[in-house]
């Protein structure tokens, strides 16, 4: 059994971070090395990646996340800035963004693991709501942690920027628990 080691995500990580991308989805999907280095930088303690000890320089799986106010979504493919930084957590919400196993890695249970750590700094953070846009029919998977897709209404106002995601992109989100 191959043994995965996890750490917070650093920019040099970005080749290998593309790459993983890359093997997972599909063109319309993939983002820039700019668009992923914005949110990186928004966020380095909520970003996490897992190595794959068998290939040196090679990622297993990454996962990107920020925090973000809650009354708008972020684009896909755009460089975030901080502009809102001086907002308080409550009107925040903790936006999982792009989370990727890639084949070598996947059936290790890297993607609850990622999730878990980059959690626990959202929540050290004061960030108690999460917000996340499923996208390849991935809401089954977001739904066993506890994410269930928002009231239509809301989805409705964010429509534009769900479509940019795909078809069958769901906004979903979830409280975080104490």
């Amino acid at each position: 059994m191959t043994i995965y080691t996890l750490r917070p995500m650093v920019t040099a990580d970005l080749p290998a971070v593309l790459a993983v991308q890359a093997s997972c989805y599909t063109e319309v999907l993939l983002e820039s090395h700019a668009a992923l280095a914005s949110r990186l930088a928004l966020s380095p303690a909520t970003c996490w990646v897992a190595h794959d000890p068998g290939h040196p320089g090679a990622l297993a799986a990454y996962l990107f996340t920020h925090a973000w106010p809650e009354a708008t979504l972020p684009p896909l493919d755009g460089v975030l800035d901080d502009r809102w930084r001086g907002a308080g957590p409550d009107t925040l919400t903790w936006f999982v963004h792009d989370m990727a196993v890639a084949p070598a890695g996947r059936g290790a249970g890297l993607a609850p693991r990622l999730y878990a750590a980059a959690q626990a700094a959202a929540r050290a953070a004061g960030l108690r709501r999460s917000r996340l846009i499923a996208v390849q029919s991935a809401a089954p998977w977001w739904r066993r942690l506890g994410y269930a897709p928002v009231a239509a209404h809301m989805a409705a106002a964010h429509a534009a920027k769900l479509a940019s995601y795909g078809a069958s992109a769901m906004l979903m989100e979830r409280t975080l628990a104490d």
